[in-house]
């Protein structure tokens, strides 16, 4: 009977932790609005490559006004796949990003892509299932 319990209790939990983690992750349509697409050219100030999301962040300037945004990526793991190397965004790179804003208005968004000035452009896996891939 002991040994009944403790597979009861293991199971338990498993499906405790797992259905919490499923929950706890965001649909693109909770957090950003398809309405709202930005086009944004800034300079990177910070590359956090991790999981279940990877950020870059981003000085722009709008009307005289440096505003530092926070763009949500796919996972480290989905944007190496796709090509990129951690080294790929130091401080300091120019970049142009297309994506989605926060439907709260914040400088926050969902990347599609990012081109560097020398043309070449990679896709951020976006959570968007209407985002370009390739």
């Amino acid at each position: 009977m002991r040994t009944g319990n403790r597979i009861l209790v293991t199971i338990t939990s498993l499906v405790t932790v797992l259905a919490g983690t499923l929950l706890a992750h965001h649909s693109f349509t909770a957090e950003f609005d398809v309405n709202k697409p930005v086009k944004l050219t800034g300079k990177v100030t910070e590359m956090k490559f991790s999981n279940p999301h990877s950020w870059i962040y981003m000085d722009v300037e709008t009307n005289g006004k440096v505003v530092n945004w926070a763009l949500e990526t796919g996972a480290a793991n989905a944007l190496i796949r796709r090509g990129w190397k951690k080294t790929d965004l130091p401080a300091g790179t120019v970049l142009v990003v297309d994506g989605w804003q926060a439907r709260n208005g914040t400088a926050t968004a969902n990347v599609s892509s990012v081109t560097f000035t020398d043309g070449k452009r990679l896709f951020a896996g976006s959570s968007n299932e209407s985002a370009e891939t390739k």
